[in-house]
C-alpha cells in the first residue's frame, strides 16, 4: 500500500524514481555526476518542473554522503575551502532567484543548464585550463549563481576541479564534500522561501536513500569501467533530455 504523501504518484512511478536514482547513484559515483543530470529527466515528468531543484538539492546530501565516505581519504580540503568561499553566498543568492521562477521559468532554466553544461565541459578540457588558487577563487563565484538555481550544474564544479589540477579519485571527494555543504545552503533558501511540501521531502528522500549503496557499489568499479564510455552515454542523455524539456515547456 502507497503511504498517503505519495497518493498521487502510482506504484509504477515509484519504481521508475527508485531504479533511476539507484543507476544515477552509481553513474554519479563513477563519473563525478550523474544524479542531478539524470534525475530530472524523470521527475519533471510525474512531479513538474517547480519542486526539482529542492529535491535534488535535499536527495543530494545523501548521495554525496556516500561518495564522500566511499573515497573520504582522497578529500583536498584546500580546495574545498576555497571554493565554498567564493560560492556560497552566490548560490543562496541563485536559489532565491529561482524561488521566483514559474513553472515555464523552472523546466526552461533546468533543461537548457542542462543542455550547456556538456559543451561547457568539453571546452573547458579542450583548452587545458589550469586555475591557480586565486582563479579557482573567482570561478567559485560564478559556478555558486549558477548552481544555487538549477540542477545538472555539478558539472561546472568537476570541471573547475580539474582545470585546478584535481584527478582521478581526488574530484569525485571534493566534489561530493563541497556538494552536501553547499546543498545545506540551498535548501535554508527553500525552507524560507516555503518552496518544498512534505511529497518533494518524501520523494527526496526515497532518492537520498537509494542512492547511499551505490555510491559504495560505484567505488568498486570505478577502476574497472571505462570511463569514458559512461561519460559519452551521459553526455547523450543530457543534451538530449535537456533539449527536450526546455522545448515542452513551450507548450505548457
Amino acid at each position: 500500500m502507497i503511504p498517503a504523501i505519495f497518493a498521487d504518484i502510482s506504484i509504477a512511478q515509484l519504481a521508475l524514481i527508485t531504479g533511476a536514482a539507484l543507476i544515477a547513484s552509481v553513474i554519479g559515483g563513477v563519473s563525478g555526476y550523474g544524479t542531478g543530470a539524470l534525475m530530472p529527466l524523470v521527475l519533471v515528468p510525474i512531479l513538474g518542473p517547480a519542486p526539482i531543484v529542492p529535491i535534488i538539492a535535499l536527495s543530494s546530501i545523501f548521495s554525496n554522503a556516500g561518495r564522500t565516505a566511499a573515497f573520504r581519504e582522497l578529500i583536498d580540503w584546500r580546495r574545498v575551502l576555497i571554493v565554498l568561499t567564493g560560492a556560497i553566498p552566490t548560490c543562496m543568492l541563485g536559489a532565491f532567484g529561482y524561488t521566483l521562477l514559474s513553472g515555464r521559468g523552472a523546466a526552461l532554466v533546468i533543461g537548457g543548464m542542462l543542455a550547456l553544461s556538456v559543451p561547457l565541459r568539453r571546452l573547458l578540457r579542450r583548452r587545458g585550463f589550469a586555475l591557480s588558487d586565486r582563479a579557482l577563487a573567482a570561478t567559485a563565484v560564478g559556478y555558486g549563481l549558477v548552481v544555487g538555481g538549477t540542477t545538472g550544474s555539478g558539472i561546472i564544479l568537476l570541471s573547475l576541479l580539474m582545470a585546478a589540477g584535481l584527478q582521478g579519485g581526488n574530484v569525485i571527494a571534493t566534489d561530493a564534500l563541497i556538494s552536501i555543504i553547499i546543498s545545506f545552503f540551498k535548501l535554508m533558501v527553500f525552507g524560507f522561501a516555503g518552496v518544498m511540501d512534505a511529497q518533494a521531502v518524501a520523494v527526496a528522500l526515497l532518492i537520498g536513500a537509494i542512492a547511499l549503496p551505490g555510491s559504495f557499489l560505484a567505488k568498486l568499479m570505478v577502476e574497472r569501467m571505462p570511463l569514458h564510455v559512461h561519460s559519452a552515454i551521459l553526455d547523450a542523455v543530457v543534451i538530449a533530455g535537456g533539449a527536450t524539456m526546455a522545448i515542452a515547456a513551450f507548450a505548457w
